[in-house]
C-alpha cells in the first residue's frame, strides 16, 4: 500500500474533498464556501460512491398502494429521494407517518414535500429503535407496522431492533450504494486532499479503495456527517485524532474543525 507524501498542495492551501455521489455535493459545497470564508481552502468534488437500483425497488410502490403501515422509516437522503419517486405514483393515498434519521434526511424529505413526523434525538438507527413510539403499545391485539426502504448495504440494526420491541417491520432493499471508480485525474487530485468529507460508511470504503491506502496509513482528516460515518472511520483504522464529527447536527461544523486542525499542522510544518 502506498502512503500519502504530503498534506497540502503546492500553494499550501488546505484541500477539502467532497465525496458524495457525483452531482450531490453542491449543497455542502455552498455551505462550506460560507463557513470557511475566512480560511484559505480549495474545495474539490471527488465522488467515492454511486447509487444503483436495489432488488426490491419495483415492490416499493405496490407496498405503498396495497398495504397499510403506521410508519415509513427513512435513514438517508437517497432513501428519501427513492421514497418520493415511488410516492409520486401513489399521491392520492395518505402517506404513513414518516420517521427520519438525521437532519439531512429530514431536510431532503421536506424539500420533496413529504412531512416528517418523527426524528430521533441522535441520527443513528440505534436511537430510532429506542425512541420510535409504539402506536399500539397499549393494545395487545394490534402491532405497529413499519415500512423500511433501505440501502442493500444497510446493517440490520433498525429492523432487528424494532422487531425485538414487537414492531412488524418490512424491509425493502430499494437502492444500493456502490464504490465509484476514479479516473486517473481524480486519483491525482485526491493526493492533494488533506480533508475528506464522509457522508456514509460506503464513502469511507470508496476513499480507501480508490486511494489504495489503508485506514491506519491515511493522513487525511475525516470530516464526518455523523456518528455512523465516524464509527466506520474508526473501524477502518483511522487515527481518532483525525476524525471529526459534530456533537450537534451540522456537517460543515465538522469540516471547519478539521480545517482548523489542518492549518495548525501547516504552521508547524
Amino acid at each position: 500500500m502506498r502512503k500519502t507524501s504530503h498534506l497540502f498542495n503546492n500553494e499550501n492551501k488546505v484541500v477539502v474533498a467532497l465525496t458524495r455521489e457525483e452531482g450531490k455535493n453542491e449543497k455542502l459545497s455552498k455551505m462550506l464556501k460560507s463557513t470557511l470564508a475566512d480560511f484559505d481552502v480549495t474545495i474539490e468534488e471527488i465522488p467515492c460512491i454511486a447509487h444503483a437500483d436495489g432488488d426490491d425497488l419495483p415492490r416499493l410502490t405496490s407496498h405503498l398502494v396495497n398495504e397499510s403501515f403506521d410508519y415509513v422509516t427513512v435513514t438517508s437522503p437517497e432513501a428519501a429521494r427513492v421514497l418520493a419517486t415511488a410516492w409520486n405514483c401513489n399521491s392520492a393515498r395518505k402517506m404513513p407517518a414518516v420517521a427520519a434519521v438525521g437532519k439531512a434526511t429530514q431536510a431532503t424529505l421536506e424539500s420533496l414535500n413529504i412531512p416528517v413526523d418523527f426524528c430521533p434525538s441522535k441520527a443513528t438507527a440505534e436511537t430510532l429503535v429506542t425512541e420510535l413510539p409504539d402506536v399500539y403499545a397499549h393494545e395487545n391485539s394490534r402491532t405497529t407496522k413499519v415500512l423500511y426502504p433501505a440501502s442493500a448495504k444497510a446493517m440490520p440494526t433498525l429492523q432487528n431492533g424494532l422487531s425485538k420491541r414487537g414492531f412488524n417491520v418490512t424491509r425493502l432493499n430499494t437502492y444500493d450504494t456502490v464504490v465509484a471508480t476514479w479516473s486517473q485525474a481524480q486519483k491525482e487530485r485526491s493526493k492533494h486532499a488533506i480533508i475528506a468529507c464522509f457522508g456514509s460508511p460506503s464513502a469511507v470504503k470508496g476513499w480507501l479503495q480508490n486511494t489504495d491506502i489503508t485506514g491506519e496509513d491515511q493522513k487525511v482528516f475525516a470530516a464526518c456527517i455523523g456518528e455512523t460515518s465516524a464509527k466506520a472511520c474508526r473501524e477502518f483504522g483511522f487515527s481518532q485524532s483525525n476524525i471529526f464529527c459534530p456533537d450537534q447536527p451540522g456537517w460543515a461544523v465538522a469540516v471547519k474543525e478539521a480545517v482548523e486542525s489542518a492549518e495548525l499542522a501547516l504552521k508547524r510544518s
